[in-house]
């Protein structure tokens, strides 16, 4: 009951990469979980510094019941302009408490794991919404860390991809993800300057920028059937929104703080333009819309870091790459 384990980010990434295809899974039974009732998931709250705009801390607390019975919290940094100095963007971690008695138990290094349920997310609506793992064009909009990650999920799942088209403000980061896509994972990758070019005939596209208000706006901008996972939530302007065929992870909390579904929402002053979430496709309740561009919007909930990050914290105590912290607690009985 007293044991602390940290398990660092190098395990984290080891057991993501061995086990891309399982943590699919997890995040899904997480989704189904959460769409019974069987998870507390709140709003996510943002630190802001006056003087750095674009960056944030973010904590996202949450419980998550079913085989895993655990809460928890992450607590991620988003400092974009880390960039410029080749620094990733975000970097978290991830503390696990046990339901029983609220005591914690691990400390996760968490940018691995926040990108690996980010993933996992995208791919698994993808696979709903598409309803095939075949796709003779996926654009990819952003060449970072979460774009790669999704790729790379791509791939653990077989999807079978003609060409992976990627578009990004930085023709390098582009190139580089390119080479990746090329020489570690054996897809086809071409490097487009034009967003148009790049999601034109698309059957895929992933949005994985750092954008703060929509910059795709025009009316045609995405085709009928095709499947627009919004990942960074802030790329489509709402017109878009309002005649997709739209599903979110969670409506209320994907209605928030000026997501593109958001600012459709303040545009009508009703929720209308929401067909459900991706439980409901996942369950069979909802068909995707073949009529209309079919949106997935994942605002990332804290149970999604709590599935994923329970799973790598078990795969490290399992193979000995938990790192004991003794003595961690300084008192384990109430009176001595």
């Amino acid at each position: 009951m007293f044991d602390f384990n940290v398990v660092g980010g190098t395990t984290a990434r080891e057991i993501i990469a061995a086990s891309r295809s399982e943590l699919v899974s997890v995040v899904r039974d997480a989704y189904l979980a959460h769409h019974q009732g069987d998870s507390v998931n709140p709003n996510s709250y943002f630190l802001r510094f006056p003087e750095k705009p674009s960056a944030r801390i973010i904590a996202l607390p949450a419980y998550l019941g079913g085989n895993d019975n655990v809460a928890g919290i992450k607590w991620i940094g988003s400092f974009p302009e880390n960039i410029e100095s080749n620094i990733p963007r975000a970097s978290a971690v991830l503390l696990l408490n046990d339901y029983a008695t609220g005591y914690p138990f691990a400390c996760l290094e968490a940018s691995q794991i926040s990108a690996a349920r980010t993933a996992a997310s995208a791919v698994l609506g993808a696979r709903e919404l598409l309803g095939s793992v075949v796709a003779e064009k996926i654009a990819v909009v952003g060449s970072g860390i979460i774009a790669r990650n999704i790729i790379e999920f791509f791939a653990a799942e077989g999807w079978r991809v003609g060409d992976f088209a990627l578009h990004d403000k930085v023709p390098a980061y582009a190139e580089s993800l390119a080479a990746h896509t090329r020489d570690a994972l054996g897809y086809g990758a071409s490097v487009h300057d034009d967003l148009g070019g790049a999601l034109k005939g698309a059957d895929v596209v992933v949005l994985a920028t750092v954008a703060g208000e929509p910059y795709i706006t025009e009316p045609d901008a995405f085709a009928p059937g095709q499947v627009v996972l919004n990942v960074s939530l802030r790329d489509i302007g709402p017109e878009i929104i309002l005649n997709a065929h739209n599903i979110l992870d969670d409506v209320d909390h994907c209605l928030t703080a000026n997501t593109s579904p958001h600012l459709a929402e303040q545009l009508t002053g009703n929720r209308d333009f929401v067909d459900g979430v991706l439980a409901d496709v996942i369950r069979g309740d909802i068909r995707p819309d073949a009529t209309k561009p079919r949106i997935f919007s994942p605002f990332g909930l804290g149970i999604l870091d709590l599935a994923v990050g329970s799973y790598i914290h078990r795969r490290a105590v399992e193979t000995g790459r938990a790192t004991a912290i003794d003595g961690f607690f300084g008192e384990t009985r109430r009176w001595s």
